[in-house]
């Protein structure tokens, strides 16, 4: 695929991943593209490169808009090797001593990847690039979501160049927002920000907030991953607002695995409960939902109610994968509990009240075990359980709603 025009001499000079189904245990279903950006003015500046296994295709999209030796200027928002992975091998063929602009930590952050022999210059937030008739802002976003990134600004154009904030993992031939399904772009976005950028929702918060102070204005948002947006700047802005403000929609999430499915007969009961009460709850068995796909429901959820039976005194491997998982991710301001059915021990459920506790979640329902297959009175206990899950999360809406 060629290289593509988003704005007059602004290019995507980009690589497309269309079979990649994994990324850093994050189910990446559509595929993914490493996006990166040609800026043809005075001088001809680079933002980002690609992975280094698709460096061929990097090289040729590049080719189709100037000869590449012609690059003055290379700009690093973000060190991670899905985006340097081309560096090295892009400079040993332009000049080694072409300048790099990165963060102080991206400085680091590459000299540990590649070693030395870079023109390696650090920029700090607020400092001015001229290229020509246009100037390059660059803004720190340290944890966003690694401690080198940082953001390109090009005010002429209120293009925001925003490394790995605002993307999908989204392969398409389409570069812009208007050219996809709404539905599944932002489907892909909010699985992007409940996988990625969860832990670091408050930084997430400041950011935004920084943007207005600053009253920064953008016509085109151009991440690392994904499409651009051009189109519905304003909807993404409101929605990661939304997701980093973490207070969750009137819905409940019921993870769970089974052996021979007496905890699955559990978690229904539980779900109907639950939904009898009128709030949107999703059972998601772990064997067939990708844990990924079930943060994604957990992010704007207000409880997570999580199944395992119990194996060897201990949680079904699949449930302490995901809480291992999920715990990494630091969701807030949630509510939950655990059950599982068991034979002859039965630790299982208090193990995930324990873990939901350590990561801050509210234990509002004590944990439910039941022996072997539920039978009647099993299924009503189940029932009064999800009664009393219900009747919390409806308390917390009517507290945010006060």
């Amino acid at each position: 695929m060629a290289a593509i025009q988003i704005a007059p001499d602004i290019f995507w000079v980009g690589a497309i991943d269309w079979s990649i189904r994994n990324f850093h245990g994050y189910s990446t279903d559509r595929g993914t593209t490493y996006n990166a950006y040609l800026i043809v003015d005075e001088k001809v500046v680079l933002i980002d490169t690609v992975k280094a296994s698709l460096f061929d295709e990097f090289w040729s999209n590049l080719s189709t808009v100037v000869d590449p030796h012609r690059i003055d200027i290379v700009i690093s928002n973000h060190t991670e090797m899905d985006h340097s992975g081309s560096l090295p091998r892009l400079m040993d063929i332009i000049g080694r001593d072409i300048p790099i602009y990165c963060s102080r930590m991206g400085k680091k952050n590459l000299t540990l990847h590649f070693g030395g022999g870079y023109n390696f210059i650090p920029v700090n937030e607020g400092d001015v690039l001229e290229v020509g008739r246009r100037k390059l802002t660059f803004l720190e976003t340290r944890m966003l979501h690694w401690p080198d990134s940082m953001f390109t600004y090009l005010p002429q154009e209120r293009i925001l160049f925003s490394s790995d904030a605002f993307g999908q993992h989204y392969a398409t031939v389409a570069r812009f927002d208007s050219e996809v399904r709404r539905e599944d772009l932002f489907f892909e976005t909010k699985k992007y920000f409940a996988n990625i950028l969860l832990p670091y929702a408050t930084l997430v918060l400041k950011l935004l907030e920084k943007v207005k102070k600053r009253g920064l204005e953008f016509e085109m948002i151009c991440p690392d991953h994904g499409i651009v947006w051009k189109q519905s700047i304003d909807d993404l802005l409101r929605s990661y607002t939304t997701w980093a403000q973490q207070e969750g929609q009137k819905k409940a999430v019921v993870v769970y695995d089974t052996m021979w499915h007496s905890t699955e007969i559990m978690a229904h009961a539980i779900t109907d409960a639950i939904s009898e009460r009128g709030i949107e709850v999703f059972p998601m068995r772990l064997k067939v939902c990708h844990r990924s796909d079930v943060v994604c429901e957990v992010l704007d959820s207000t409880a997570v109610v999580v199944g395992s039976p119990t194996l060897n005194n201990g949680l079904f491997p699949e449930v302490a994968q995901f809480l291992t998982y999920l715990k990494g991710l630091r969701p807030r301001n949630k509510v939950g509990g655990g059950f599982g059915s068991y034979g002859w021990s039965g630790e299982a459920p208090s193990l995930i009240e324990q873990e939901l506790k350590l990561m801050g979640i509210d234990i509002v329902v004590p944990h439910l075990r039941l022996q072997y297959v539920p039978d009647r009175e099993g299924l009503a206990i189940c029932k009064s359980f999800g009664e009393d899950m219900a009747k919390a999360i409806l308390d917390k809406w009517r507290q945010r709603a006060q």
